[in-house]
C-alpha cells in the first residue's frame, strides 16, 4: 500500500480524498497550524494532520498540492529537497521565473520530480508531443461571464457593468497574464509550459454576458499541423471557483502514482 501526502484540504482536496484509488492511502495532510484541529476532525485519526514538512514522520510515495500559490512557496522546495515527487495544481506559481528555476534545480539535484498537472484544461499531452517537432503558434483564449471576472484585474481594463456582448479585454503573454490574473493563471501557465513557454504563449481574455460557465480554447500550429481544443468547464458543487476537471486531474495523478499501466 503506497502512501500519499496532500498539501491543503479545501473543496478540491475533499473531492480527491473521496476518490483516491484503493491502493493509495492518504497518510499526511499539510495545512496551516490554525486549521489542524478542524481538518483532523473531518478525517480518520490514522491520518496525520501537520503544518510543516518537518513534522512528517515517514516518507510519502507521492505528494499532491491542492492548496494554492502560498503553499507552493512555503512547502514545494522542502518536498523536492527530500527527493519526493510532487504533483502541482497551482501551476500559475511557476510564472515566477526565480521560483521555477529554483524548484527545477532542487528537483534535479535531489532526484525528485515536479509534475505539472493538467488541471482545468484538456489536450496538454498533444501540445507537449507537438512541441517535440516544433511549434509556431500557441494561443489560449479564456472566456467568462462578467460576474466571474469581478474582483480581478479585469475591472481596471473594462467596465463590467456596461458589457452587452462578448468583448476581448486583454491580450498578452502567458507570464504577464498569470501575474495579473492569478485566479486564471493555472490554465495559461500549464499551456505555456507544455508548449512554447511563458513569454511566447499568447493569452486572450474575453468577457461574455451570454455565458454562465468558463470556456477555454487553445489554438496550436506547428510541424505536426494544427489543433483547436475547446472546453466548457463545470465548477465543483462544493466550490464554484474550483474546476471539476482540475480536481479530477489530481485524482488521475494519484492513480498514476500506483498504476502499472498508465495512459
Amino acid at each position: 500500500m503506497k502512501q500519499l501526502m496532500m498539501i491543503g484540504f479545501g473543496a478540491m482536496a475533499s473531492e480527491v480524498y473521496a476518490h483516491l484509488p484503493d491502493d493509495l492511502k492518504l497518510k499526511w495532510i499539510v495545512v496551516p497550524a490554525s486549521s489542524k484541529a478542524a481538518v483532523q476532525a473531518k478525517v480518520s485519526q490514522e491520518i496525520q494532520v501537520i503544518s510543516s514538512i518537518e513534522e512528517c514522520l515517514g516518507e510519502p510515495d507521492y505528494v499532491v498540492e491542492v492548496a494554492g500559490q502560498a503553499a507552493v512557496h512555503e512547502h514545494a522546495k522542502k518536498i523536492l529537497q527530500r527527493g519526493w515527487s510532487l504533483g502541482l495544481i497551482s501551476v500559475g506559481t511557476l510564472a515566477n521565473l526565480d521560483l521555477f528555476t529554483d524548484l527545477k534545480a532542487t528537483a534535479e539535484k535531489n532526484g525528485a520530480h515536479l509534475h505539472v498537472l493538467a488541471g482545468a484544461i484538456a489536450g496538454i499531452d498533444g501540445i507537449s508531443a507537438a512541441k517535440e517537432g516544433g511549434l509556431e503558434r500557441v494561443i489560449y483564449k479564456g472566456c467568462k461571464s462578467p460576474k466571474s471576472w469581478r474582483g480581478s484585474y479585469a475591472e481596471q481594463l473594462i467596465d463590467l457593468d456596461q458589457v452587452r456582448e462578448a468583448q476581448v479585454f486583454y491580450r498578452g503573454t502567458a507570464r504577464d497574464a498569470a501575474l495579473k490574473f492569478p485566479a486564471n493563471a493555472n490554465v495559461a501557465a500549464t499551456i505555456a509550459l507544455a508548449g512554447v513557454g511563458m513569454d511566447d504563449t499568447i493569452v486572450e481574455l474575453t468577457v461574455d454576458p451570454a455565458i454562465n460557465k468558463n470556456k477555454h480554447t487553445i489554438e496550436v500550429e506547428g510541424r505536426f499541423g494544427k489543433m483547436q481544443i475547446e472546453l466548457v468547464g463545470v465548477p465543483l458543487e462544493t466550490n464554484p471557483k474550483t474546476s471539476t476537471l482540475a480536481a479530477l486531474s489530481v485524482i488521475r495523478a494519484c492513480r498514476h502514482s500506483v498504476d502499472a499501466v498508465q495512459i
